[in-house]
């Protein structure tokens, strides 16, 4: 759909969940839903923890040309709407997914995984469109992974008929994910280049049929947690009624995943260093999270007060090598072979590899692996603080402060939402302009029930 991609999603903090949608026109040709919210406890934590690797979002149209498909918000980490699967069409539950490119929903032929039992299931034998195909496939997810096989039918996108769409039957659905979520299904809105099968994607097959007057999909996200609206994704183009002022472009870089080039990330204005000179990312509308290099992170994690797990490695090398990396850098060496002359990586030419390449066949190196990627950490908080004329003392004490604060194995850490007034805006560098988050922007805030 075009080489350029506009995506605006901020992460949300409020649970959300929803009654049974409501749906309503207006002069202008939106279809608008109600939704209902409530606040982000515990016990619903658990089910968004296990689905937020698929959060999706929210469709609607600016013009009677544009498409509309109403979504379901879900504690702000899955945003899912209804699609119909066949001839008269069975209905579907699906996350909007611009990280994946093909479309799967359960098969009536899978007998053996839990998720299938708790979600309606596809039965061809009741689609008069259906055409066989019968190809095996399997995708993985971060999360999970499924398996099937390939099937033809059409699939009703809001008003519009997608005709012989091919798609998975799922026979074999292996996730805790799959089970808790609410959505039956995904509908992949990446490149072809990534979908598996060669299965166009759904928005590539609106666009050879000629289903839209513009070839654009677009999201918007509500953040206002008393709105009865969760937001809206758009096929067709974009509604005016949710932005002022122009959109930023930015030009697709490889095509996949919606992948663009980005510049640096800041820290209240301060360069995290990681990205200063650039950094490939992704909009994917299948998860909730922001995510970043583990150097960032730690850098953010410190700023905000997060507590993390203490990495032993990274203490050790920032303790044992912190001053001679600093020196190193001092005397102009190049950052990318510092971690290599001192021994604990390897140079490929162009950048540190690990010593523990060789662990691929045996596992006696992963020790040195670690203290590698330790070391290519404070290699770049280091250069950073030298930027910042930052004196030898306090350059050793904020790497080791931030070895302190580097994220649990999971991912996840955490921070009072007492001090969220007094933390740090983060700030993207996206086609030479800043975009800005604040502190309730970034966060989820879970809130005790008693």
């Amino acid at each position: 759909m075009g080489q350029r991609l506009l995506l605006l999603v901020t992460t949300c903090l409020w649970a959300i969940s929803c009654a049974v949608p409501h749906h309503a026109s207006s002069r202008d040709g939106l279809l608008r839903i109600n939704l209902n919210k409530r606040s982000l406890t515990h016990k619903s934590l658990a089910a968004a923890k296990a689905a937020r690797q698929y959060g999706a979002l929210r469709l609607k149209s600016g013009n009677s040309d544009s498409d509309i498909v109403p979504l379901v918000d879900y504690l702000n980490t899955q945003y899912y709407g209804v699609i119909g699967l066949g001839t008269p069409p069975q209905n579907f539950t699906v996350i909007f997914d611009t990280g994946s490119s093909n479309l799967w929903v359960p098969s009536s032929k899978c007998y053996f995984s839990i998720a299938c039992y708790l979600h309606p299931k596809y039965r061809s034998s009741r689609s008069t469109t259906y055409k066989a195909d019968g190809e095996n496939c399997k995708i993985t997810y971060g999360s999970g992974a499924i398996s099937g096989f390939f099937s033809n039918d059409n699939v009703l996108v809001g008003d519009l008929v997608v005709k012989n769409q091919k798609f998975i039957e799922a026979t074999r659905e292996t996730s805790v994910s799959f089970i808790l979520g609410k959505f039956d299904g995904i509908l992949g809105l990446g490149y072809p280049d990534i979908s598996v099968g060669k299965a166009p994607p759904v928005w590539l097959s609106m666009q050879e049929q000629k289903l839209l007057a513009d070839d654009v999909f677009s999201f918007w996200l509500n953040r206002d947690s008393d709105a009865l609206s969760g937001g809206e994704l758009v096929f067709g183009g974009m509604d005016p009624h949710h932005y002022k002022g122009n959109h930023t472009y930015v030009p697709v870089s490889r095509k996949g995943y919606w992948q663009f080039n980005m510049g640096d990330l800041l820290i209240d204005g301060h360069s995290t260093g990681f990205c200063a000179k650039g950094c490939a990312a992704i909009v994917d509308s299948g998860t909730s999270l922001l995510a970043g290099p583990t150097a960032i992170v730690a850098q953010v994690n410190h700023a905000i007060g997060a507590e993390g797990i203490i990495s032993t490695e990274c203490k050790e090398v920032v303790s044992q090598y912190g001053e001679m990396i600093l020196e190193m850098l001092i005397a102009q060496t190049q950052p990318q072979k510092v971690c290599s002359q001192i021994g604990l990586c390897l140079f490929d030419g162009t950048q540190s590899v690990s010593n523990g390449i060789e662990s691929i066949v045996g596992k006696e190196n992963v020790g040195s692996d670690l203290m590698c990627t330790a070391c290519e950490m404070a290699v770049v908080w280091i250069e950073n603080q030298l930027r910042e004329n930052k004196t030898k003392e306090l350059i050793l004490q904020y790497a080791n402060q931030l070895c302190e604060r580097l994220p649990s194995p999971n991912g996840e850490s955490t921070v009072s939402c007492h001090e969220m007034s007094k933390m740090p805006n983060l700030a993207f560098a996206i086609a030479n302009k800043t975009f800005v988050l604040t502190p309730e922007q970034v966060l989820f805030r879970l809130q005790r029930i008693s």
